[in-house]
């Protein structure tokens, strides 16, 4: 049975629609059929999508020299959902350059495939310090030092609400001939933890996304004294919440085509929502985290002077490859303002040179 059958039988025993957050959870990490359980090549030229370490070492390099910043040598690295292992390898070999390794470097990864081929990135780009590197499947306790986690917050499954009557309600997942659809849930929504929008003109879709919340919260407990970086596509949430984002955040990606509809290549597509930097700022808060610097993609890495490597090339035709890439990293037309990175600290309060040139938190 193909995970299409799978969801729609299961809304039919439900009798009821299922919220977008199950549908989500069940099309992205359904064992072996999800699209993040399937052996299926998901980063680089050959997947769906590319990331910023896909895109240039220089990506790993610059976020090396922020974490060298406030690595201690008894601390260490941890990094969730690494992805191919190419962002694990361009932090050790920068901080190995800098002198300054980190004890260990775990990274918490739920999916086999991936730690197969993460050990493989790592093992053929720096073997001698494979042996540094340790996989998770849970949480660590009593953790010190820098969490890393790029691209992770907006694979978590979000609900998606649909305001109708100047109220808002969940938009769930339904089966109508055979076909999963959207259906509107009966219950009114009512502001908890999350914040709901201003009221818009009827119709008006977007998302919550409760699980990234209860992350950041989970993450709190632990943590002893650490750095966390985070780094995603989002926006605060007046920009969120926009009038004119009528229809919400939600994407889906399949073999490097973009989409809005998550019924479609089921298992074999990204499905993913940009992130309410807001959100996750005040739920940091909550949970007793301080929020220590928010700012653009381009302009931490610039901060961090992505620039400089290009400066040091003396070769031309390596100078003209590094330009391209950080033409990709830090241009508005690429990743450079679609992409934030907020940084949260817990008993390690320091004035990180990531923010130098720019630290919007104000704007959360």
């Amino acid at each position: 049975m193909n995970l299409d059958e799978i969801i729609k039988n299961s809304i039919i025993q439900n009798q009821t629609p299922i919220g977008f957050d199950e549908f989500m959870q069940s099309a992205l990490y359904y064992p072996k059929l999800g699209y993040y359980r399937s052996g299926s090549e998901k980063f680089g030229e050959k997947g769906d999508f590319i990331t910023a370490p896909e895109t240039s070492d220089l990506f790993g390099f610059c976020l090396a020299r922020q974490c060298a910043q406030v690595l201690k040598k008894t601390d260490d690295i941890l990094e969730f959902g690494a992805g191919s292992g190419i962002l694990a390898a361009q932090i050790l070999f920068e901080l190995g350059r800098l002198d300054c390794l980190p004890k260990h470097y775990y990274i918490l990864e739920l999916s086999a495939e991936l730690q197969h081929r993460q050990k493989q990135t790592i093992a053929k780009a720096l073997p001698e310090l494979l042996n540094r590197v340790v996989w998770l499947n849970k949480l660590p306790t009593g953790f010190n030092g820098v969490v890393i986690a790029n691209e992770v917050l907006d694979a978590m499954p979000a609900k998606r609400i649909i305001q109708k009557n100047n109220k808002f309600y969940e938009l769930g997942v339904g089966v109508e001939k055979n076909t999963l659809t959207w259906q509107v849930k009966k219950e009114v929504l009512q502001e908890g933890v999350v914040k709901l929008p201003p009221l818009m003109s009827d119709g008006y879709t977007t998302e919550i996304n409760k699980q990234a919340l209860a992350w950041v919260d989970s993450l709190y407990g632990a943590l002893e004294n650490a750095l966390i970086l985070l780094v995603d596509y989002g926006m605060h949430r007046g920009e969120y919440f926009h009038p004119q984002r009528v229809d919400g955040t939600l994407r889906c990606y399949y073999q490097h085509k973009a989409s809005d509809d998550p019924f479609i290549n089921i298992g074999e597509q990204d499905i993913t929502t940009s992130i309410n930097f807001s959100d996750i700022s005040d739920q940091a808060k909550l949970s007793g985290f301080k929020v220590s610097g928010y700012a653009t993609q381009a302009l931490f890495l610039i901060s961090l002077g992505v620039d400089e490597y290009l400066l040091n090339e003396a070769d031309e035709n390596k100078r003209i490859s590094l330009a391209q890439q950080i033409k990709q990293l830090v241009l508005p037309s690429a990743m450079g303002e679609s992409f934030k990175v907020l940084a949260l600290s817990k008993n390690r309060h320091v004035k990180l040179i990531g923010f130098k040139e720019q630290d919007l938190s104000h704007k959360l």
